[in-house]
């Protein structure tokens, strides 16, 4: 983990909403202080338990978001892309992570300290829109999931995560960073029965699978036995 403080956000090509709001009610970002960390894979970012300080903004990379259960039984909530925030749940309302995040692969972060936040928060009615959108987006999604977790069989929790996967990536092949471990996370199910499923799918001509590589071959299929699973 590399931090760099005081980072300029005029350098930044993100220009995210936080700067965005800044620059709306007067452009100081004296009191801002941001500070850039440098991640590995499998790094905290942010860990169940450990006090909510900073707001966070996934700069670069993809992390995953999840609930550490008992005897290192995980489920992955859901992947988080660049410009995205991270522990925008905690924002506000608890002093404590209640889920942790770690990159998947090498990432970078900007971290701004929260009181300041709220304060922009109160300040920027425009700020205060767009982070309740995202905040909405990010609660419909923990919905969605738990009727997954809690109405569909295994079959169609796996379909359901790689509809999910594909569409995150933006195209029906991609190069999948989670393990058959943490695709397991994602859909509540062993490593083993993870493994069994796919194979289950690639014999079926519903996906190929070459290492790390799945295509889905008959989206409509997958379709179905996550709608139906």
């Amino acid at each position: 983990m590399k931090f760099k403080k005081d980072f300029n956000c005029n350098d930044c090509p993100l220009k995210c909403e936080i700067y965005k709001a800044i620059v709306e009610t007067g452009g100081d970002f004296s009191n801002l202080h941001p500070m850039q960390v440098s991640l590995v894979k499998n790094e905290n970012i942010c860990k169940q338990g450990s006090q909510v300080t900073h707001a966070i903004y996934l700069v670069s990379g993809t992390a995953k978001l999840f609930i550490e259960g008992l005897n290192n039984h995980n489920i992955i909530l859901y992947i988080l892309n660049p410009n995205s925030y991270i522990g925008l749940l905690s924002f506000f309302e608890t002093p404590t992570y209640h889920y942790s995040v770690k990159p998947i692969e090498d990432a970078c972060v900007c971290m701004v300290d929260l009181n300041f936040i709220k304060h922009l928060y109160i300040q920027n009615h425009r700020f205060l829109i767009s982070l309740n959108i995202i905040f909405g987006k990010f609660v419909a999604s923990i919905m969605q999931k738990i009727i997954t977790l809690n109405q569909k069989n295994i079959r169609g929790r796996v379909a359901d995560s790689l509809l999910y996967l594909a569409e995150l990536h933006g195209s029906s092949n991609f190069n999948m960073l989670l393990t058959r471990k943490e695709l397991g996370e994602l859909s509540a199910i062993s490593e083993e029965n993870t493994v069994r499923l796919l194979t289950e799918f690639k014999n079926e001509g519903i996906i190929s699978v070459n290492g790390r590589n799945i295509g889905i071959a008959d989206k409509s299929l997958l379709k179905r036995i996550s709608e139906f699973g």
